[in-house]
């Protein structure tokens, strides 16, 4: 069986299985009640079935996408999301979604979710493209979607990277990674600097892969003052000035990527400033062949150049058929004449993304 995507009715749960809708028996606390807006979710069901759209309940969330069936390319670049608000709570998305397809192609829907069954009187809607979103906010703010009930449609603030300052240097990273993965799911990347405010404290780059998720975890990590040996921490989210900070005059420590919790347990890569194997390109090429990937797309950009020959790069690879693309930064040494950093950065990105896939590299 798939994930649970709809709870409709005490004690029983709509899944999805080849096509078909089962009802399934769960146990669930008295809080939830037949009578609570039963005839808009029987519509809702009803629209479900129709459409045979997919929606994903996770966390008190029920999502629409992210990417949608038939998907091809990168997600929709900062800026394609609007923030819903003043939603009537028994609204579902057989009405918003149609609603806000009708200006743009939907890249995710994301409808906040009362235990109850009832929607938290907000959404996100995340478009293909800015220009979408654009029109979203000019078409449908202030709309009138029930009598007298006019909604709220404005640009989404999607922060997604948080800063953790004051980690004590004997910290060993498998037990930040549990902490991390404790916090909250969703995270992308680590990257561990030196501290540029604290003496002897490290400073944690940590990259989700949503507004929510890196929230949930910035929440997760303040409450009750956590201390690690010590160390009291500071989380924020990642602020402009101290990004470009870190950028221009600061070498990573070490980054690695996490894929988060899979089965019970994680499974990172971590990018070693060394020399890679030669062949690690053609390695993730073969990979994703075999497991009927599409052919890995890689960008690459040098971000900064330094005297003494290191070179920063941003990169970035798209696997086809996977659903979310690899991307982070490395530093890379040009020490051979004739040999590409872009190559080299490459190299990197092609060996973290073997490790994090699975497959064995002697």
């Amino acid at each position: 069986m798939q994930k649970c995507f709809l709870t409709f009715k005490k004690g029983q749960t709509l899944w999805r299985e080849s096509g078909r809708y089962l009802m399934v028996q769960t146990k669930i606390p008295q809080a939830w009640t037949d009578s609570i807006n039963q005839a808009n979710k029987m519509a809702l069901i009803a629209w479900v079935k129709e459409t045979g759209i997919d929606l994903v309940q996770i966390n008190g969330q029920r999502r629409y996408g992210g990417p949608p069936p038939g998907w091809v390319g990168d997600p929709p670049p900062t800026g394609s999301e609007v923030f819903i608000g003043k939603l009537p709570q028994d609204m579902y998305e057989n009405t918003l979604i149609p609603l806000f397809q009708s200006v743009g192609k939907l890249y995710e829907f994301r409808l906040m979710m009362t235990f109850s069954g009832l929607n938290r009187g907000f959404a996100y809607a995340k478009y293909s493209n800015r220009r979408s979103a654009k029109v979203a906010i000019t078409a449908l703010n202030n709309f009138e979607v029930q009598e007298g009930c006019t909604i709220l449609v404005c640009k989404s603030t999607e922060k997604c990277e948080l800063s953790v300052d004051g980690l004590a240097t004997s910290l060993s990273r498998k037990r930040l990674e549990a902490m991390l993965q404790e916090a909250a799911e969703g995270i992308l990347s680590i990257t561990l600097y030196t501290s540029p405010y604290q003496k002897r404290a490290q400073l944690a780059v940590l990259k989700y892969n949503s507004h929510r998720a890196a929230a949930m975890a910035k929440k997760s990590l303040m409450e009750g003052n956590m201390r690690l040996y010590e160390e009291e921490m500071r989380v924020d989210w990642l602020k402009p000035d101290l990004k470009q900070k870190l950028r221009s005059s600061e070498k990573p420590l070490a980054i690695w990527v996490s894929r988060g919790k899979s089965s019970g347990s994680t499974k990172q890569a971590q990018v070693h400033l060394s020399p890679v194997l030669c062949n690690v390109l053609d390695r993730l090429d073969a990979l994703c062949q075999r497991r009927h990937l599409g052919a890995p797309l890689f960008f690459t950009k040098c971000v900064q150049a330094n005297p003494d020959g290191w070179l920063r790069f941003w990169c970035q690879v798209v696997i086809p058929a996977y659903p979310l693309p690899f991307s982070g930064f490395t530093w890379v040494r040009q020490d051979v004449p004739g040999a590409s950093g872009h190559d080299k950065a490459k190299d990197v990105l092609a060996l973290q993304v073997l490790r994090m896939l699975g497959c064995r590299l002697a």
